[in-house]
């Protein structure tokens, strides 16, 4: 069998694995405060370019997001997303769990409406009863977002606006943004990136770490007591050198970016197969998440010899489904998909 399923099937990147067999018997200082993790850290704020950024490493994407936003969010506030955002699709209430609430707005493409999002908060401002409602504090975008799209610099300079005009807080999830970054229709670079919004993250679960993802705060504004609050919630990794070794690795002589543009040159020749085969393509993506429409005929066959993501219905005969590259994608990967097609 042949995956295709996500960008976390396989372990870790060679380098990194090299890394840390080689510093397993150090002895190093526990949750996060080693050497490792600092020079990691050194290395991801000088590539963001802020002044006044810091970094913080946590273990996982739903993790994070969970964290993130619990901290940075007042008792009374919530926080926007797409519909098909994340937060709000699949991790199973993690954010409600903190006891904010996910303010779903309609989507195109993934990606959140800016008229929707405008409208809302137009009506929200307008309504004498709002102090009986969820205060909008955040608004989460993921780039990608959920269907491999990407915001353009415009876009995301127009969410930036609305939430400076509003008081809110723009958080991006980056679990892919490796991949998002590298693609051959991004239009803004990491420093730009970074200062657009108030915080983000950088994954490294699904760009080539065992785990991993490295939050920025962009604005000087890291959470007082930040640290208590990670341990509080259960997210403090006692082996913090874990994530550290493979971070101060992704960002050394740009292995992350090499990482990422190689999934995308894959995800490219996947695109070439696909249309090849007169395969319908369900939404325009540039990068390593492709979505196309089966027939379910064709889609039982394709599974006995490939692992990809059923994604959702499209009529009664056919379904869209995903196909992920990674890092650890082959040439060979996408002949043993040919041969299925």
């Amino acid at each position: 069998m042949v995956s295709f399923e996500s960008d976390y099937n396989t372990g870790a990147h060679p380098a990194l694995l090299k890394r840390l067999a080689e510093t397993n018997l150090e002895f190093l200082s526990g949750y996060g405060t080693d050497r490792y993790c600092e020079s990691a850290k050194k290395k991801i704020l000088d590539a963001v370019g802020v002044p006044g950024a810091e970094v913080e490493f946590l273990t996982g994407g739903t993790q994070t997001n969970a964290v993130v936003i619990s901290t940075m969010l007042a008792d009374h506030e919530g926080v926007i997303a797409a519909k098909t955002g994340h937060i709000n699709a699949h991790e199973a209430g993690a954010i409600e769990y903190t006891g904010h609430k996910v303010i779903a707005l309609p989507q195109k493409d993934g990606k959140l409406s800016l008229d929707a999002l405008a409208g809302f908060l137009e009506d929200f401002y307008a309504d004498p009863s709002r102090d009986h409602m969820v205060f909008p504090g955040m608004v989460y975008i993921s780039y990608p977002t959920e269907y491999g799209t990407l915001y353009s610099k415009r876009e995301l300079e127009a969410l930036r606006e609305v939430c400076r005009r509003y008081g809110m807080k723009l958080f991006i999830d980056g679990a892919r943004l490796g991949y998002a970054l590298t693609s051959y229709d991004c239009d803004l670079t990491l420093k730009e990136l970074a200062s657009l919004c108030d915080v983000f993250y950088i994954g490294g679960t699904k760009v080539g770490a065992l785990c991993g993802e490295a939050v920025v705060f962009t604005q000087n504004n890291r959470p007082e007591f930040f640290t208590t609050s990670v341990k509080k919630r259960g997210a403090m990794l006692a082996k913090g050198r874990l994530v550290g070794v493979q971070f101060d690795a992704l960002f050394t002589d740009g292995l992350f970016f090499e990482i990422s543009r190689h999934a995308i040159a894959m995800a490219e020749k996947m695109k070439e197969l696909f249309r090849s085969k007169g395969i319908e393509f369900f939404i325009s993506s540039p990068t390593n998440q492709q979505f196309v429409v089966l027939e379910n005929s064709r889609l039982e066959r394709i599974a006995e010899s490939v692992v990809f993501t059923p994604w959702e219905k499209f009529g009664p005969d056919r379904t869209v489904v995903r196909f992920v590259t990674s890092w650890s994608t082959k040439d060979e990967d996408l002949k043993a998909l040919e041969a299925a097609l």
